[in-house]
Protein backbone atom coordinates (compact mmCIF):
# COMPACT_ATOMS: atom_id res chain seq x y z
CA UNK A 1 0.00 0.00 0.00
CA UNK A 2 1.11 3.60 -0.41
CA UNK A 3 3.11 5.56 2.10
CA UNK A 4 1.22 7.91 4.37
CA UNK A 5 2.40 11.27 3.03
CA UNK A 6 0.47 14.38 3.97
CA UNK A 7 0.52 17.07 1.29
CA UNK A 8 -0.16 20.78 1.52
CA UNK A 9 -3.47 21.53 -0.18
CA UNK A 10 -4.01 24.58 -2.35
CA UNK A 11 -6.43 27.08 -0.76
CA UNK A 12 -9.23 26.28 -3.23
CA UNK A 13 -9.18 22.60 -2.16
CA UNK A 14 -9.22 23.20 1.59
CA UNK A 15 -12.51 22.60 3.39
CA UNK A 16 -14.16 25.70 4.84
CA UNK A 17 -16.37 23.59 7.12
CA UNK A 18 -15.70 23.58 10.87
CA UNK A 19 -16.64 19.85 10.97
CA UNK A 20 -13.46 17.77 11.57
CA UNK A 21 -14.70 15.02 9.25
CA UNK A 22 -15.13 17.51 6.44
CA UNK A 23 -11.66 18.92 7.11
CA UNK A 24 -10.23 15.50 6.26
CA UNK A 25 -12.35 14.91 3.15
CA UNK A 26 -9.98 16.55 0.62
CA UNK A 27 -7.08 14.44 1.92
CA UNK A 28 -9.22 11.30 1.69
CA UNK A 29 -10.08 12.12 -1.93
CA UNK A 30 -6.40 12.58 -2.77
CA UNK A 31 -5.56 9.23 -1.12
CA UNK A 32 -8.35 7.52 -3.05
CA UNK A 33 -7.12 9.00 -6.34
CA UNK A 34 -3.56 7.86 -5.64
CA UNK A 35 -4.79 4.37 -4.74
CA UNK A 36 -6.83 4.17 -7.96
CA UNK A 37 -3.70 5.07 -9.94
CA UNK A 38 -1.66 2.44 -8.11
CA UNK A 39 -4.26 -0.23 -8.85
CA UNK A 40 -4.56 0.82 -12.50
CA UNK A 41 -0.78 0.62 -12.90
CA UNK A 42 -0.49 -2.75 -11.14
CA UNK A 43 -3.33 -4.30 -13.18
CA UNK A 44 -2.27 -2.64 -16.45
CA UNK A 45 -5.69 -1.10 -16.97
CA UNK A 46 -6.51 2.48 -17.89
CA UNK A 47 -7.82 4.94 -15.34
CA UNK A 48 -11.18 6.34 -16.48
CA UNK A 49 -11.44 10.03 -15.63
CA UNK A 50 -13.30 13.13 -16.74
CA UNK A 51 -10.97 15.79 -18.11
CA UNK A 52 -12.45 19.09 -19.29
CA UNK A 53 -15.90 17.51 -19.37
CA UNK A 54 -14.81 14.57 -21.53
CA UNK A 55 -14.49 10.96 -20.32
CA UNK A 56 -10.99 9.69 -21.18
CA UNK A 57 -8.85 6.61 -20.57
CA UNK A 58 -5.52 7.48 -18.98
CA UNK A 59 -2.75 4.88 -18.84
CA UNK A 60 -0.67 5.15 -15.67
CA UNK A 61 3.11 4.65 -15.77
CA UNK A 62 5.57 4.10 -12.93
CA UNK A 63 6.72 7.70 -13.39
CA UNK A 64 3.16 8.89 -12.70
CA UNK A 65 3.28 7.24 -9.28
CA UNK A 66 6.54 8.81 -8.12
CA UNK A 67 6.04 11.51 -5.48
CA UNK A 68 6.66 15.04 -6.65
CA UNK A 69 9.69 16.76 -5.15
Amino acid sequence: MSKNVEVELPEDLKSKSPDPDMQGAPYALLRAARRAREIARRTNTPLIIVRDGVVVEEWVTDADLEPES
